[in-house]
């Protein structure tokens, strides 16, 4: 696997030019113009003009390059984007009109396609707590496939459809007892987790057994994910050996041949230089050996696949402008100094960094600078230490109060993660395209923020 970069300051270089723009971190259509950073044809300083800041930036011609390029690398596939990265109406219905399927893990997600007028057949249900009402609405829309989680919502979602006199297709999610390179919380096939059901401890096939059993409830096949922010295909090679031989075994013994598998998701995107994520093509040709290989050796057809990208679609496709405000140099041990270069927003729309320990890049995008390069750490202005948007930077010494500073790689988990702490407003994201903006998901008002505070008539 190609590695994660390693954490703090020691890694990074100083670069040549600070007003340079990384290609590779950003959407496809960012350029720098005298030090102005442009994305979708728009200067970001016209946006904040028009649009405020903090906001995020979703580039809609590099959204949609991304999804149509998994779609047609993996065109013997079932492509079903993963909405938990980011969802909205409008980016349901680009899915829709480009031909992918959806995956969504709660209510209120599927309530978005559902107003989207997103097809239902091309639906998957995530969750390994659904809710009674959730499960009773996916069957009444006509979901297409709800990946179940446990033995509860088997016998739940057996309930529902008998009442409802529906059948249902389902999934069952299973754990390959492999953990994937990445950070504790993002590492989803280990047996100490909350997701799916053991192969190696006997549950996966007994809720084969319970699905086959139940009354309206189709069992289509197994589902594996691995965890997130993976580079390359060495992770699924285990995974997908333990679960093809889970299904050979259930159609042996319970002498049903499943026609579908699930590989999951969790492909990564590049947040600072040292990341180097496989593109589809590769991924493709990577996950498709695998399968064929474990198919041939075990004497099985291969059943129909689906994979489930987020990250590795919106990751890149968005970036988010702020303002500076403060800027504060500080001495750090050996000498060196650090500046604190603080922003208008912070951990209230990009918690990552506090969560994961992630990394992310940053640069100025308002104006060129000849100033030299100084190690600077990008901060927010809630009230806790913690506050960091980006960790370690190079930007040009000279960041000033009233400069643009714009972060890439923030389409995944900042807004559908983004809070009101401290009261915050939830920042809007702004499309753009061919030189304009259209508002996708608007600004937060303080009348949004107190209309659910009933303590005053």
């Amino acid at each position: 696997m190609r590695s994660n970069r390693p954490g703090g300051p020691h890694w990074l270089r100083e670069p040549a030019d600070p007003n340079a723009l990384v290609d590779h971190l950003w959407s496809r259509t960012a350029t720098k113009t005298d030090g102005v950073l442009a994305v979708g044809g728009v200067p970001l300083p016209e946006l904040v003009r028009e649009h405020g800041s903090p906001a995020y930036v979703l580039d809609e011609a590099d959204f949609r390059a991304r999804a149509r390029a998994f779609r047609d690398a993996f065109s013997d596939y079932d492509v079903y984007y993963a909405g938990k990265a980011f969802l909205c109406t409008t980016v349901a219905r680009w899915l829709a009109e480009d031909g992918l399927s959806l995956d969504v893990c709660s209510g209120g997600e599927l309530a978005v396609a559902e107003r989207a007028g997103f097809p239902m057949e091309r639906v998957g249900f995530h969750g390994n707590n659904k809710t009674l009402g959730e499960l009773e609405r996916a069957v009444e829309l006509g979901v297409g496939r709800v990946i179940v989680d446990s033995f509860d919502e088997i016998e739940r979602l057996a309930a529902v459809t008998t009442e409802l006199g529906r059948t249902t297709g389902v999934l069952v999610r299973v754990t390959a007892g492999v953990e994937a390179h990445t950070h504790e919380y993002i590492a989803t096939a280990h047996e100490d987790q909350k997701f799916g059901f053991s192969i190696a401890g006997g549950d996966a096939l007994e809720a084969a057994r319970r699905v086959l059993a139940a009354p309206g409830l189709r069992l289509l096949g197994l589902h594996s994910h691995i965890g997130s922010q993976i580079f390359d295909t060495s992770g699924f090679e285990v995974a997908a050996r333990r679960v093809l031989a889970l299904h050979a075994r259930i159609a042996t013994e319970l002498d049903v041949v499943m026609p579908e598998m699930d590989l999951g998701g969790g492909f990564g995107i590049a947040y600072t230089t040292q990341d180097d994520p496989s593109d589809p093509e590769t991924l493709a040709t990577g996950m498709s050996e695998i399968v064929e290989h474990e198919c041939r050796a075990l004497g099985i057809d291969r059943p129909r696949l689906s994979i489930e990208p987020g990250r590795a679609i919106v990751g890149p496709s968005m970036c988010t402008v702020y303002e500076v405000g403060t800027v504060k140099e500080v001495a750090l041990d050996g000498g060196a100094r650090r500046s604190y270069v603080s922003v208008d927003g912070g951990m209230s729309d990009n918690i990552r960094t506090a969560l994961y320990d992630a990394d992310y890049s940053a640069t100025l995008a308002s104006r060129a600078s000849t100033s030299p390069a100084a190690l600077a750490r990008v901060v927010g202005k809630h009230c806790e230490a913690g506050d960091i948007v980006v960790k370690d930077e190079f930007l040009p010494g000279d960041v000033r109060p009233g400069d643009l500073v714009a972060v890439p790689g923030t389409g995944a988990y900042c807004r559908s993660m983004a809070s009101n702490y401290n009261h915050a407003l939830r920042p809007p994201v702004i499309g753009v395209r061919d030189g304009k903006t259209f508002t996708v998901l608007r600004r937060e008002t303080e009348a949004d923020l107190l209309a659910t505070d009933v303590g005053i008539s």
